[in-house]
């Protein structure tokens, strides 16, 4: 049999320092990356999504950064199948792939694919919207907490994709979503796997996320947004309706002062940074280091990986 292609997750928090740990890793052996993060797919969303630089995308190739525009639809689905010709291509040309990202779903479609069911009724697609836009998101999100706790635990109350996701599947298949992702149990993976996790104290990270807060402001994230709007891009997109967009959007339209839009940016981005080390935890395959034990992490790699590879 032929063998499988070789993947590295490098994942964590937002925050942590996956960019600059994992461009520290690949580069050394001709590595390139695939970027598993939801908001960096989108074109002009540069800024809030906290991309890798220019510089930094001279020095080791990334893909699945701007592929998709802001108003487009993309899923998890859809990077799946991305990633896995990135892959298959990388594969070919004998150059190590590194995923890095915080976005878990993705990471997790991946590694150990996505459970099928049938076509949801497009009777219930279409109510469901319009219950959304009548009696608002809160409502749907308090229905999927009635009928999957365990799904709504995992998803932002603001995450209109998700949660209409969720109730489509419950509704059409009387289960809840979450027992078909236990059902299914993302058997067969194509891949040879090796997934690190980057952690740091508490106190620590939320210093680097307040800061980071600080400098994305800095650097023209209100300009962005407001280009956005100006452009077309409305508040109900699923792009806009991501950390730090929202917030802009929010002070922009009136509906929140300045100091409101910035405390609960900081605030939401915490709490999400908890989101993303509950999930990546419950990954038992999941091995944990700290952004500084680079070497080891290095080590790890070519062990893995089964050949030393010289630097450059």
């Amino acid at each position: 049999m032929p063998e499988k292609p070789s993947i590295i997750v490098i994942a964590g928090p937002t925050c942590v320092g996956k960019t600059g740990t994992t461009i520290a890793l690949a580069e050394g052996l001709r590595g390139e990356i695939i970027g598993a993060d939801a908001m960096q797919v989108y074109r002009r969303l540069d800024i809030g999504t906290a991309k890798p630089t220019e510089e930094e995308r001279a020095r080791v190739p990334h893909h699945l950064i701007d592929v998709a525009d802001p108003d487009e639809p993309f899923s998890a689905a859809r990077f799946k199948a991305l990633a896995d010709g990135v892959v298959r291509d990388l594969h070919r040309r004998g150059a190590p792939a590194f995923v890095a990202g915080g976005t878990g779903l993705y990471i997790k479609a991946l590694t150990r694919g996505l459970f099928e069911t049938r076509e949801v009724d497009a009777s219930i697609r279409k109510r469901l919207r319009a219950e959304a836009e009548g009696d608002g998101l809160a409502m749907l999100y308090r229905r999927l907490q009635e009928v999957d706790r365990e799904s709504a635990q995992k998803v932002h109350p603001n995450d209109r994709y998700r949660i209409l996701r969720a109730l489509e599947v419950f509704e059409s298949t009387g289960s809840p979503i979450s027992r078909h992702h236990q059902d299914h149990r993302f058997s067969g993976c194509p891949y040879r796997v090796l997934k690190m996790g980057l952690f740091m104290d508490r106190e620590i990270l939320y210093g680097r996320i307040n800061r980071r807060v600080d400098q994305m402001i800095a650097s023209g994230l209100v300009e962005e947004v407001k280009g956005l709007l100006d452009a077309g891009f409305g508040p109900q997109l699923k792009s806009m309706q991501s950390i730090g967009y929202r917030h802009m959007v929010g002070f922009l339209l009136g509906a929140l002062s300045w100091d409101e839009a910035v405390e609960t940016l900081k605030r939401d981005t915490r709490r999400y940074a908890k989101r993303q080390y509950t999930w990546f935890r419950a990954d038992r395959e999941m091995v944990w280091f700290e952004p500084r034990e680079i070497d080891a992490m290095r080590k790890r790699v070519k062990i893995f990986l089964g050949r030393h590879v010289q630097n450059k």
